[in-house]
Parts: C-alpha cells; sequence; structure tokens
C-alpha cells in the first residue's frame, strides 16, 4: 500500500468505497461507510434487516447515489454512475428477490446477461450480416457454458418459471456470470434453499472463485453459508460498519454477538 495526494491506495484492492453515507429523506441509512474488496477475495456482509446492506449493493450498482463518500472500482470512481454504465466494468449482482423473466426460456434469461457485451446494432441485427452472426453465435455458446457451470444446461430450454426454486437461483447466477464480471454480488443467494441446495450453493460459490477467477461479496443471513465460505466478513449495524474480519474474529466480536449473532454464537 502506498499514498497519493493523501489519500491511501491499495493495488490489490477491486472495490474501495470511503466514506459513504446515504440517507432516504431525513433517515440515515448508512453512515461513514469505508469498504474494502480485494482481488479473488471471498467477502460476506451480515447485519440485522434494516442494517444497510442491500442499500451498500445498490450504492456500488448504480441503483442508488451515494449522498457523500467515493466509490472506485478496478481504478475508476463509479460513483454517480447508472447501472447500465457500471455493469460492463465488470459489476453484477443477484437480487433479494428473484428476478428473471419467469415467461422466458432459460436459455435466453442467460443470453439477457450477455447484452451488455454485444455490439451488434439495428441494422446488423436486422440484416443479419456475418459479424451478427458471428456474434450470436459467441453468445450462444457463452450461455450455454454458463448454464452447464450452474448444472442447468439440460432445462436450457425450459420456462425459468417451471424451475425450483433453488434452480431459479442458480440461474440468476448463472445470468450475473454471462455479464463477464470481475466482482459478482450475491444478495441473499441461499434464502429459501433447503439444506442440500444450500450445500450446493457453498460449492458453486467457491468454484466461481477457484474456477472463473472471480471475486465475489455476498449477503447472507444464512450463518452455516457465511462462515462456511467467507475469508473476510464485514458487519453492518444501524447503518453503521462495526466490524471487518476473518469468521473467528467476528464469532468472538463482542459488538457483533451483542447485535446480531446471539449469545450461542
Amino acid at each position: 500500500m502506498h499514498e497519493e495526494g493523501g489519500i491511501a491506495l491499495q493495488p490489490e484492492s477491486i472495490l474501495t468505497a470511503t466514506g459513504i453515507c446515504h440517507s432516504f429523506g431525513g433517515l440515515m441509512a448508512l453512515q461513514n461507510i469505508d469498504f474494502t474488496i480485494n482481488r479473488n477475495e471471498i467477502v460476506g456482509l451480515i447485519g440485522p434487516n434494516g442494517a444497510g446492506k442491500t442499500t451498500l449493493f445498490n450504492l456500488f450498482t448504480g441503483h442508488y447515489y451515494p449522498t457523500l463518500g467515493e466509490i472506485y472500482f478496478n481504478g475508476q470512481k463509479i460513483n454517480g454512475l447508472k447501472p447500465h454504465q457500471i455493469t460492463p466494468k465488470g459489476i453484477a449482482r443477484t437480487f433479494q428477490n428473484i428476478r428473471l423473466f419467469g415467461h422466458m426460456s432459460v436459455l435466453d434469461n442467460v443470453l439477457i446477461g450477455q447484452h451488455c457485451r454485444t455490439k451488434t446494432g439495428l441494422f446488423g441485427a436486422i440484416a443479419k450480416t456475418h459479424s451478427s452472426k458471428k456474434e450470436e453465435a459467441q453468445a450462444l455458446e457463452i450461455a450455454l457454458e454458463m448454464l452447464r457451470f450452474v448444472n442447468l444446461v439440460d432445462k436450457k430450454d425450459e420456462k425459468a418459471r417451471n424451475l425450483s426454486y433453488g434452480e431459479q437461483r442458480r440461474l440468476e447466477i448463472a445470468r450475473a456470470l454471462a455479464t463477464d464480471p470481475l466482482l459478482l454480488l450475491l444478495d441473499e443467494p441461499a434464502a429459501g434453499m433447503n439444506p442440500q441446495e444450500t450445500t450446493a450453493l457453498i460449492e458453486l460459490v467457491r468454484q466461481i472463485r477457484d474456477e472463473m477467477g472471480k471475486t465475489i461479496l455476498l449477503i447472507e443471513h444464512d450463518m452455516k453459508v457465511v462462515m462456511g465460505i467467507s475469508e473476510r466478513i464485514a458487519v453492518l449495524n444501524y447503518g453503521k460498519k462495526i466490524a471487518d474480519g476473518s469468521p473467528k474474529e467476528i464469532q468472538r466480536n463482542e459488538e457483533v454477538i451483542k447485535a446480531y449473532l446471539g449469545e450461542s454464537a
């Protein structure tokens, strides 16, 4: 780490947020948050309901703009950019409430994820130019590869709404991966899953990092998932970051135990 112009820079970090504040009217949802994610790291973000976790996700992805503070991703300032400008830079996310196109096929849902990477314009799409056909073939190949990765390729022609809940979660992850992100944000990916699906999810997240080289930030209430997969955990409470450390450090942190984990932890 070195300093430039009084600001501490961390070359190994892929995302750095400093002094982040965000308010909804008179309610301060986030207060002076400093947050760093290192490349190829799996980071868990936990805290009670209403602590500001999803708000932070929305700031990272351009759905909200910070009231104060700055967000840098891969060396570029991104606060103030809209979601369609941030996604091509390499940030993708899933949502707490699944947002698939239920009437469309599994394959088409993943193909939509590649929209930010395609270059064919209206004329090329209508005229079916050589370059547009080549791009379509590449998009199809990538979509099928993502579906194989999440073990859904055999259901590529089914409507997304006909998948089981756990399969829909995996499909949403495949669609996010189709954007070719550097950083993948997962908002409660294990919500609603049974124990077998949760175990499979933990393995899938590890594979996304280890085999695809992605950096991952996840919000999750299932402590088995968070403690089992995160290399570092940050804790929010009432819009403030109260802890940031290894799973063992978080489990022993008295303020975290009092605010979130409970004495039984």
